[in-house]
């Protein structure tokens, strides 16, 4: 498939790059086979076995292939932001017959109730992942780290947007900037806004250049829909108040979904995230949390797990909520990589300690 030069302008209203673009032809080049499905679109919106192609132009509703379901229920399959090869049939009904790989994609782990862990596509192909957090009770930098780790892990870049900035004490908005700057990796940013209005449009211009891909992430309540719709200057996605007790949002949005802004960029709007779980290995969580990794080398012992060991430089140095949460993180990839049988010898071994302790503490409760 070689694209011509009305097909790309028309392509890249919804976010087709120069790289996507040679990634296509070289992918279509060596199969032929596409013969069948010659018409490339971009998923905008999925809902189990019912998905939204985009042609940059229009939107059609469309179903995918038994295979490429099946892909995605085994956590490597379609995605709102894909790229698809697609053909329309004499009854006007648009099938999906193959995914272009992805450039760039943002994944989690699930657990799906049955002690069985799973990869979640979230995104496929975006440039800049907003993160977003309310300077409200959903301020927290732990789950900050793992929003800038997911964006680092997926090769992508991250800006910070701290929202509900009008609501708060401006000498607060301020301390709260510092922490989070002091937590970015090179090359990420952060702003403190107001998501309605004009103001999003204007601090976010830098990021949405024709053709660039942006996903709003962020809990419930954070502001993502406002953003969205302040970004395409109308009301597209329904918003709900916060909890006046404790911030927390409701799920108004259910669906990830892809818009086209005024100027040529795209933004995928995203339901909240309750949990994180970053989809990654223990080697390559070093390398996100890589001032630990550093300090790690100038600990006496090359083995030092930064716990109670002498000499630890980690514990010495790095701040405690942080080096807290990098265990953390460290133990959920443990336990995501363990068997069902070896969870359960874990939990049984949990058990038997607590109530060992129990034990200990009621002897002494009797003795004393």
């Amino acid at each position: 498939m070689i694209l011509d030069d009305h097909a790309v302008a028309r392509l890249q209203a919804i976010g087709l790059t120069a790289a996507m673009r040679n990634h296509i032809e070289a992918l279509a080049s060596s199969a032929p086979g596409d013969a069948g499905a010659p018409f490339l679109r971009r998923i905008t919106e999925l809902q189990r076995d019912a998905l939204t192609l985009h042609d940059g132009e229009n939107e059609h509703p469309a179903r995918a292939l038994p295979a490429l379901l099946a892909a995605t229920s085994d956590g490597d399959g379609l995605a709102v932001g894909d790229w698809v090869f697609a053909s329309c049939n004499r009854h006007g009904e648009w099938w999906v017959h193959r995914r272009v790989p992805p450039l760039a994609q943002l994944a989690r782990r699930l657990h799906d109730g049955r002690d069985k862990v799973t990869r979640a596509v979230i995104v496929s192909n975006v440039d800049t992942a907003l993160l977003v957090m309310g300077l409200d009770h959903d301020f927290n930098l732990r789950r900050l780290e793992r929003y800038l780790a997911l964006a680092r892990l997926s090769q992508v870049a991250a800006v910070v947007l701290l929202t509900k900035v009008d609501l708060c004490d401006p000498v607060y908005a301020e301390r709260r900037l510092h922490e989070v700057a002091a937590l970015l990796p090179p090359g990420a940013e952060v702003l403190a806004l107001n998501a309605l209005g004009d103001e999003p449009r204007d601090a976010l211009a830098p990021w949405l250049a024709a053709g660039q891909t942006l996903v709003l992430v962020g809990s419930s309540g954070a502001g993502k829909s406002t953003l969205t719709n302040a970004l395409l200057g109308s009301h597209r996605q329904d918003t709900g108040a916060s909890r006046s007790g404790d911030s927390r949002g409701r799920h108004t949005t259910t669906a990830r979904s892809l818009h086209v802004v005024p100027g040529g960029a795209c933004v995928i709007d995203t339901p909240g995230l309750r949990t994180l779980r970053l989809d990654v290995d223990a080697d390559t969580l070093g390398t996100v949390f890589d001032d630990i990794g550093r300090l790690s080398s100038q600990c006496r012992f090359r083995d030092c797990r930064h716990q109670d060991e002498p000499g630890c430089a980690v514990r010495e140095q790095a701040p405690p909520e942080r080096l807290r949460n990098f265990q953390k993180l460290q133990r959920e990839i443990l336990r995501d990589a363990m068997s069902a049988l070896e969870r359960q010898a874990q939990r049984n071994e949990w058990k038997t300690r607590s109530k060992a302790a129990r034990a200990r503490d009621r002897a002494k409760r009797e003795g004393g």
